[in-house]
């Protein structure tokens, strides 16, 4: 049988976590309200493209921004990147 020793979390450790779980919380209602404005301006965007008869897509534009995701947050980014996009116009 194996022990292993644990250290008690202290009432002042527990109040910071709490407050640190208040910030993600506002970060994460800050980043779902972005995402629903880029959701919304990205439907405008292709609204007005099919309405002038452009192609739904434009890859060059779609790179970019993959691109710009990649270099501020690795390969995960590009995921995050591709999964705003496909919110934005829907899967291929």
């Amino acid at each position: 049988m194996s022990t292993t020793a644990t250290t008690a979390v202290t009432g002042s450790e527990i109040d910071r976590i709490g407050a640190l779980r208040e910030e993600i919380d506002a970060c994460d209602a800050a980043i779902i309200e972005l995402v629903q404005r880029r959701l919304a301006v990205s439907q405008e965007i292709g609204a007005v493209r099919r309405a002038s008869g452009g192609t739904r897509l434009n890859l060059a534009r779609e790179q970019q921004v993959l691109a710009r995701f990649q270099d501020a947050l690795g390969p995960d980014g590009a995921a995050l990147g591709m999964m705003l996009l496909r919110q934005g116009r829907g899967r291929l």
